[in-house]
């Protein structure tokens, strides 16, 4: 008598898929480089008033590379607020900010849990600090704002391993991008700042030859090895760094490393601003133009 509650398996005999990534037709493929200068970021898109029922939002868009199997970086960000906070809370003079970034499942080759894990933590964490920096918190004491990235799609290579390590600088990647859409949603809102605020990131990267050299938005397919990253978070009219996060391995005897890096991250995070400016100027206009019609 036959189970029927068991799921045979096929009849005939299987191979397991293989995949195709050194070689192709006994032929090797040679790596891919980076096409862009070594102080040219990718293009970006940024889009205000994505979500009708927050109170600001902005949907952030970063190309993927040429390389076939590397998505690019896709963020949406909502905020809701400045409202009073519950009667249970204690006084504060200042309002209070609290930054949430999430993974959505299907964002990394690596799917995500439901619940937060420390490396989201860790961006929430320096995307409040960045933020912190740029609003004007005693214009709204006894209040609250909250500030939630959603990130739709990771700044990944999927066809290389996890143990590579390449998650590591993708992290910084995405942070930059969070800072820079969390602050065109918090203009969004009406929620006053000293300046805007936008993020940069920068490497040190090791050729296949051994050479070193500094970048800005460093994509790892792009390069060998990538020794050190910095992110920025810059407020370009006031001249101020609102966050710094390092990662990697660099020499403290020579600190000439470190300059460069931040000031590549701040070269960064100006070209980013200049897209974010542009974005809500565009908006104002448009609104402007809808007021009047």
């Amino acid at each position: 008598m036959t189970d029927r509650r068991r799921v045979n398996g096929p009849v005939g005999a299987t191979l397991p898929p293989v995949f195709l990534t050194e070689e192709v037709g006994g032929q090797a493929v040679d790596k891919p480089t980076r096409s862009r200068p070594a102080g040219q970021i990718r293009k970006l898109y940024l889009k205000n008033g994505v979500t009708p029922s927050a109170s600001g939002s902005a949907f952030l868009e970063i190309e993927s590379t040429s390389k076939p199997g590397v998505s690019g970086l896709k963020l949406s960000c909502t905020v809701h607020g400045p409202r009073s906070l519950p009667k249970s809370a204690p006084f504060s003079p200042h309002i209070i900010l609290s930054a949430h970034v999430k993974y959505a499942s299907f964002a990394t080759k690596k799917r995500r849990g439901y619940i937060r894990d420390t490396t989201e933590r860790d961006l929430s964490i320096h995307l409040e600090t960045a933020l912190r920096g740029a609003i004007i918190a005693d214009r709204w004491p006894k209040s609250g704002v909250e500030i939630i990235v959603s990130i739709i799609e990771g700044d990944q290579d999927r066809e290389t391993s996890a143990a590579s390590g390449d998650e590591i600088w993708d992290t910084m990647n995405v942070l930059s991008g969070c800072v820079t859409v969390a602050s065109a949603a918090l203009a969004d809102a009406g929620i006053d700042c000293v300046d805007t605020v936008a993020g940069g990131v920068s490497a040190l990267v090791v050729g296949e030859d051994g050479s070193e050299a500094v970048v800005v938005d460093p994509v790892p397919s792009e390069h060998g090895r990538i020794a050190a990253a910095c992110c920025v978070a810059y407020l370009p009219t006031r001249e101020e760094v609102t966050n710094l996060w390092f990662k990697g391995n660099l020499d403290s005897s020579n600190g000439q490393w470190y300059t460069d890096l931040v000031q590549r991250g701040i070269q960064a995070s100006l070209s980013a601003n200049r897209v974010l400016v542009g974005s809500l100027t565009e908006t104002a206009r448009q609104t402007l133009a809808t007021a009047s019609s």
